[in-house]
């Protein structure tokens, strides 16, 4: 994702699809990742927190989201982020939006008619709310602001969003997380250098850097990733070129 067009991305786009069942509609929009498709509801809110969102990279970590769960059920799923009125899916490479677009908006329409379950659970809440009465320090204060109120509501237009983690005081570096359909399109590294890093440096002369950290979990999964990779790309080399005509 390029951070020129955050703040206006969304008008370039191509119209939205919508996809009805019943008594909900749902607008699938989509973002810079090709991966990657943004589903909104107008009619129901689906996390009761304004402004926060959740991310899921795999059905474990969805124990505390019931609607994540049914979601990552559906094959092709790689990941799952929940906001106040959108919900972003990124699928696996060789997935078709076609065949998994009608699944996503069927487990959807299923879960926010039924009402049967939440669609994160309580603990999940109270860890959210507990993360956010840290004690900040100036600084870590206006880097925070900037991220709210200039970057975050762009980079959610797009289907995605970012979180502070850190900053060193002594090299001056931010450490940042980006979501959604951010995280895996192939100009996140643009959108973090270009254009979150060159905002917040430009507003805050402290920062010297801004780098992109990833769980655990997926640090092994994009090690496993390129040496899957690694190792298609050498049986193609080792192949008999076809023949001519």
């Amino acid at each position: 994702m390029s951070f020129i067009g955050l703040s206006k991305q969304i008008n370039r786009y191509s119209p939205s699809w919508s996809i009805a069942r019943r008594f909900l509609t749902f607008k699938t929009l989509p973002t810079p990742n090709e991966n990657a498709l943004k589903f909104i509801s107008p009619q129901c809110r689906i996390v009761p927190i304004d402004g926060k969102t959740f991310e899921f990279t795999s059905s474990l970590q969805s124990v505390h989201s019931p609607l994540a769960l049914k979601i990552f059920r559906i094959p092709g799923v790689r990941s799952v982020m929940l906001g106040p009125d959108f919900l972003t899916v990124n699928k696996q490479d060789h997935i078709n939006w076609a065949n998994l677009r009608p699944e996503v908006v069927e487990v959807l329409n299923d879960f926010l008619e039924s009402k049967k379950e939440p669609v994160i659970t309580k603990e999940l809440i109270e860890k959210s709310e507990e993360s956010n009465a840290e004690d900040d320090s100036e600084l870590v204060s206006m880097i925070k602001e900037l991220i709210e109120t200039r970057i975050r509501p762009a980079i959610q237009d797009d289907g995605g969003d970012i979180e502070y983690k850190a900053f060193d005081e002594e090299t001056g570096t931010v450490f940042l997380k980006l979501q959604g359909a951010c995280k895996s399109c192939n100009e996140s590294e643009n959108t973090l250098k270009h254009g979150i890093e060159s905002m917040l440096m430009h507003y805050i002369e402290e920062i010297q850097e801004v780098v992109q950290i990833l769980d655990p979990e997926e640090e092994i999964a994009l090690k496993e990733f390129d040496r899957l990779e690694q190792k298609l790309q050498t049986k193609r080399s080792s192949s008999p070129a076809p023949p001519s005509l």
